[in-house]
């Protein structure tokens, strides 16, 4: 790994852990997870944008495959590894402490490192963070409207709706071709690997996000009833 993409990967973790700080500052009244989640809501937007300005050619945002990162690449890479460690580090001070999220993370952790190391599939690995980050506003909008006073209301069922087709979209569908890219092309082991774990996560969460919409408009359904 280049010394400057460490550089950054370290200026990184320093830097949304400063921002987490003064977030659970201003928000010393809610709860420590309410701080978090504004943490990653802020690095899934600076993440999305990253990737999308860091695409080769939109014709084929996946392409080339199996090839040398360029330095956006690299550089969008880096500030989401350094958002993954620190926000693992962060989930062993959550009381609310969570496997499957810790198992993600710690295999995007692996993936993107080894990405980084090689100095290979900038394309690939940037394309499943869009796809991967894309939802996760509305999946963190959620939980903050909860907390805010807005659970089981009108605006928290579109949040959950919304976050519901985002993440099928993007995940399942679009995440499903991008493992195939992946895993199709001459990329490292270590990075198929990362690219079927990954699939498999998010496959484990859209069983239990279809659970949770199909509860929630059955409740809706229920009380209009009533």
């Amino acid at each position: 790994m280049e010394d400057n993409i460490m550089n950054l990967v370290v200026v990184g973790v320093i830097s949304w852990s400063t921002i987490f700080l003064l977030t659970r500052r201003v928000f010393h009244k809610l709860s420590f997870e309410f701080s978090n989640r504004v943490v990653s809501t802020i690095h899934a937007t600076l993440a999305v944008i990253l990737a999308s300005l860091s695409v080769q050619d939109w014709r084929c945002p996946v392409c080339p495959l199996a090839s040398k990162s360029s330095p956006k690449q690299m550089q969008t890479l880096a500030v989401t590894l350094s958002y993954m460690i620190y926000d693992l580090v962060c989930s062993l001070f959550n009381k609310k402490f969570k496997l499957d999220n810790s198992i993600h993370h710690l295999v995007s952790i692996v993936g993107m490192g080894a990405g980084l190391a090689y100095n290979k599939s900038g394309s690939e690995l940037v394309a499943a963070l869009w796809v991967s980050e894309i939802s996760s506003p509305f999946l963190h909008l959620r939980e903050l409207l909860k907390e805010l006073g807005y659970k089981d209301t009108d605006l928290n069922l579109v949040a959950d709706i919304l976050f519901a087709v985002i993440f099928t979209f993007a995940r399942m569908g679009c995440g499903s071709y991008i493992t195939y890219l992946t895993v199709a092309a001459n990329n490292p082991f270590v990075i198929k690997a990362m690219a079927l774990s990954l699939l498999l996560v998010s496959a484990f969460w859209f069983y239990k996000i279809a659970a949770m919409v199909n509860y929630k408009l059955m409740k809706r359904t229920n009380k209009n009833v009533a």
